[in-house]
């Protein structure tokens, strides 16, 4: 709970997930018959930051989000999958302000082996050709 505090007293913003449907265990599903669904779940609080830009050339900006264990814990009792990283398995964006992220890479900090707060590393999403 300190940690949901502390987010959101440095102007904590909420988030979507975009993730895949969890129904997707029939063979119909895998031959494509069935449609994929999607859903936004919503999470809150979450700060962004922009990491420090590395200098390669054409070098894509990286950001940090940091996000609440206890939203996350409530997303992944409400939507049914076994664990945090499955939610983040699941997903396959993250919007934040209107702008697409893509994951790049997870982390937590614990205490006493808890996670109280993850930090998902993210880039920009380029755009697609159409």
């Amino acid at each position: 709970m300190l940690a949901d505090a502390l987010l959101r007293s440095v102007a904590g913003t909420t988030a979507l997930l975009r993730v895949t449907g969890t129904n997707t265990d029939t063979s119909q599903s895998e031959v494509g018959l069935v449609a994929t669904t999607f859903a936004d779940v919503v999470v809150a609080p979450v700060v962004m930051r922009k990491l420090r830009p590395s200098w390669k050339e054409g070098g894509e900006s990286k950001y940090e989000l940091l996000v609440s264990a206890t939203s996350i814990e409530g997303q992944v009792n409400a939507l049914d999958v076994g664990s945090a990283q499955a939610l983040f398995s699941l997903t396959l964006a993250v919007t934040v302000d209107g702008k697409d992220y893509l994951i790049e890479s997870i982390a937590s900090n614990e205490a006493f082996g808890t996670p109280y707060l993850y930090r998902l590393l993210l880039r920009e999403t380029g755009q697609q050709a159409i």
